[in-house]
């Protein structure tokens, strides 16, 4: 009992001057210098606007899409898989922290001996074992550490996974509504075509069209009509992607409507070194830093001695009654050092293994931060460029429109002939079609903004 004592409290004594290197703020300094010098603002904005805000979903003032954006908070299935993923990561965390604590078990049993000639005898036994590891080097902790720091990192992919379906859900929104719109030009070159089909017979008919002109009408709708169907299943295809994305049925009877709301002023971009604190997948990367590191110190510590203590209190009886007197109540408590000798270099392998897992987590921080830098310089901009583009479409449409009218007077006194108004028709339809596709590419380029800058989409 002398011996167990000391050993206990020497034990004890190590344990509590043993501190685990905590991860966390190295994670931080190593992440800090895999990333080059930040600009004080951002290249392609030249300035400093601001913080970004949260809530750019609500920027859009659309219930119909914050509704299809919270329906796939719920149900999108690979958002559902990653909350699965994060609530198994801190199960391993809880699970790696019991080491820690002492491991206590309960026993009760019986058994019974006898002859042949009828001599016989019945005894019961109950006790309780414990056994516990002092973790002095701190081999125990470490796991811990590294498992909470992994569930952490679960926890922000988790939170970016969120991110990214609010901007998925937005993106095939607007695509939807454009394809749509898409399709209703498509139907309105149609309906012009079928009129003026109508038209060149009527002027056969009276001798004041060619069979030339019949035959290029005919031809002309022909050919707008399998672009009215490819506009119309291109449509069906997007319904069909966002409703999955949602977790629907893909049934195409999801209506969006067929006006794409207003560009929201571009959000606040903050400065460039906060992005690292502020999205999600930065965070989740060097929160893997962090636990990769505590894996080495744990790696380490595995090839130290370990002391474990094991005792416990039994009882035999064959008497139940007697079975709790403490006659018959045996205590043992033993201590062991388990110190390693050969192990054909696993545990040094494994050490390492670690370490080689460490430095991969570092690179691949490094790689994240500079992919986080381009999108946002690079959502910027094409805001830019967008909005330049958007005058040069605008004057286009304009144009386009009223050469086209000048074109059918022209036609209806005979000045010109019928494939003239037919290709200054389709310019037409071409150069309203090629402005809302820029719409569209401003809204698309809005969310990529909001998504790189690491912007919630949810007020408060």
């Amino acid at each position: 009992m002398l011996r167990t004592s000391l050993l206990l409290s020497t034990a004890l004594l190590f344990g509590a001057c043993a501190t685990v290197e905590p991860g966390r703020e190295e994670a931080r300094e190593i992440a800090s210098e895999q990333v080059p010098d930040q600009p004080d603002a951002w290249k392609a904005a030249a300035v400093r606007v601001g913080d970004v805000e949260a809530g750019w979903i609500e920027a859009f003032d659309d219930k119909k899409l914050s509704a299809l954006v919270d329906e796939a908070q719920a149900n999108n299935r690979n958002l559902r898989s990653a909350a699965i993923n994060v609530e198994r990561a801190w199960l391993l965390a809880d699970q790696s922290g019991a080491a820690l604590s002492p491991q206590v078990n309960a026993t009760l049993g019986s058994s019974g001996e006898g002859n042949f000639e009828g001599q016989n005898s019945d005894s019961l036994s109950v006790g309780v074992q414990a056994s516990w590891e002092l973790d002095i080097w701190g081999r125990l902790r470490s796991g811990q550490q590294s498992a909470i720091e992994s569930a952490e990192a679960a926890d922000a992919d988790y939170r970016f996974a969120q991110y990214s379906i609010a901007a998925g859900v937005a993106r095939a929104y607007f695509g939807t509504i454009n394809a749509e719109q898409q399709r209703q030009i498509a139907k309105d070159i149609v309906d012009a075509l079928i009129e003026t089909d109508r038209i060149v017979k009527v002027q056969f008919d009276n001798g004041f069209a060619s069979a030339q002109d019949v035959a290029l009408a005919k031809a002309n709708l022909a050919s707008s009509n399998d672009t009215l169907e490819r506009a119309t299943a291109a449509r069906d295809s997007a319904i069909r992607s966002l409703e999955v994305l949602i977790g629907r049925y893909p049934a195409t009877d999801l209506f969006v409507g067929s006006e794409l709301p207003a560009k929201p002023s571009d959000p606040p971009a903050g400065l460039p070194s906060e992005l690292l604190e502020r999205r999600p997948d930065l965070i989740a990367a060097e929160r893997q830093i962090a636990a990769a590191i505590d894996s080495v110190d744990q790696a380490k510590a595995a090839r130290l001695p370990s002391i474990s203590l094991t005792g416990g209190v039994s009882g035999a009886s064959s008497d139940l009654s007697n079975l709790l007197n403490p006659a018959n109540l045996a205590w043992q408590a033993a201590s062991s050092l388990l110190v390693p000798v050969l192990d054909g270099d696993a545990r040094e392998t494994q050490v390492e293994l670690s370490t080689v897992d460490q430095r991969a987590a570092v690179e691949a921080y490094a790689y994240a931060a500079l992919t986080a830098f381009s999108e946002v310089e690079s959502a910027l901009a094409d805001g830019q460029t967008l909005q330049r583009r958007k005058g040069f479409l605008e004057q286009a449409s304009e144009a386009s429109d009223e050469a086209l009218r000048l074109a059918q007077l022209q036609y209806d006194v005979g000045e010109i002939d019928l494939l003239s108004v037919l290709q200054l028709q389709q310019a037409a339809f071409g150069a309203r079609s090629n402005l809302l596709t820029l719409q569209l590419l401003e809204l698309d380029q809005y969310i990529d903004l909001n998504l790189a800058l690491g912007g919630d989409w949810q007020v408060g």
